[in-house]
């Protein structure tokens, strides 16, 4: 090496090009997650600690082996697009969209490149989030719950605790991406087994209360709580007035009734994010999205509160006692 190549190494370590070099190749060598949700970050640790578990199953790690990169949309669905956008010029090596099928449309209409796992409680072929469950062509696969498909059950379990004949009101947020398939589902659901019930609709912490009002005045008897991101974030807003109304109410996850929710049934949120992380990892390792089939829930909670229950006078007969998976004391 001639001695004025040398020097000019030299002077460029000096200066800083060699740390920044090194930087780059580290970054280069590590993959980056883009992950989107629609909610907020507050009151998301099981689900992220699920997410992260799932990576690890398949050897990946946070800091260690794969960057994440954070995007909440805090309920706004209008920020979605931006957000997505964002982590499409940041060039992520996979977004994780993630709350609901409008995060994983967002990042759909960002990207056809970039490979996109979801999760979300609506159909993703009715969505339009892919062509079919087993084939789901395209850069998206992800995991379904179907949350929209479980009136049925949550009927059930609410004619289980009041017998006597009663309006039930169901509480629908008319902005939610999934509130037409929820609203199919719970009429289909009463319609078929006679129950009379009254729809409320609400988008605002507001409406939520005009709402319950309205329930207080109808006279109903009990509530079913649509799922929905919004409802999510206002649960203890949604709790508290079901509980001075002294509404026994069924939920879609477990965070209501850790809350002082009576009891709630619905797929397993942290097994979806698992799924979703051990999806994010099979990526990573060079699997294609379109050739992972969009994976369905296996996993279904049934919650239930006894302290509630107790408040409300209400009880659960032996036999479904037993099938409950976690009552809280």
């Amino acid at each position: 090496m001639k001695r004025r190549d040398f020097i000019k190494i030299v002077a460029g370590w000096a200066a800083g090009a060699w740390p920044l070099a090194a930087v780059q190749a580290q970054q280069g060598a590590m993959p980056v997650i883009g992950f989107l949700n629609v909610q907020s970050a507050s009151g998301r640790p099981r689900q992220l600690d699920a997410f992260r578990r799932g990576l690890a199953e398949t050897g990946y790690t946070e800091n260690k082996n794969v960057a994440i990169e954070y995007r909440w949309a805090d309920n706004r669905y209008d920020r979605l697009p931006e957000l997505a956008a964002d982590l499409v010029r940041r060039n992520v090596t996979v977004i994780v969209a993630t709350g609901g099928a409008q995060a994983a449309l967002a990042a759909k209409a960002a990207t056809s490149t970039i490979p996109i796992v979801f999760t979300a409680g609506s159909d993703p072929v009715r969505a339009g989030l892919v062509s079919s469950l087993n084939r789901p062509g395209g850069n998206v696969t992800g995991f379904s719950f179907l949350t929209d498909a479980l009136a049925a059950k949550r009927l059930g379990l609410l004619r289980e605790i009041v017998r006597t004949p009663t309006t039930v009101a169901v509480l629908i947020n008319p902005e939610g991406p999934d509130a037409q398939g929820q609203l199919k589902d719970v009429r289909a659901a009463a319609n078929a087994i006679g129950q009379s019930i009254d729809i409320l609709m609400a988008s605002t912490q507001g409406e939520i209360d005009s709402a319950f009002a309205k329930i207080s005045k109808n006279h109903a008897g009990a509530l079913i709580v649509g799922a929905d991101p919004f409802f999510n974030d206002r649960r203890q807003q949604i709790v508290a007035l079901a509980a001075r109304a002294s509404l026994p109410a069924v939920y879609e996850s477990r965070e209501f009734v850790l809350v002082g929710g009576l009891m709630s049934y619905g797929a397993s949120i942290t097994d979806a994010y698992r799924q979703a992380g051990v999806y994010t990892a099979r990526i990573l390792n060079g699997e294609k999205p379109s050739e992972l089939p969009v994976t369905q829930a296996t996993k279904f909670d049934f919650v239930f509160n006894s302290k509630t229950a107790k408040a409300l006078g209400v009880q659960l007969n032996p036999q479904l006692l037993a099938t409950t998976d976690e009552v809280i004391e």
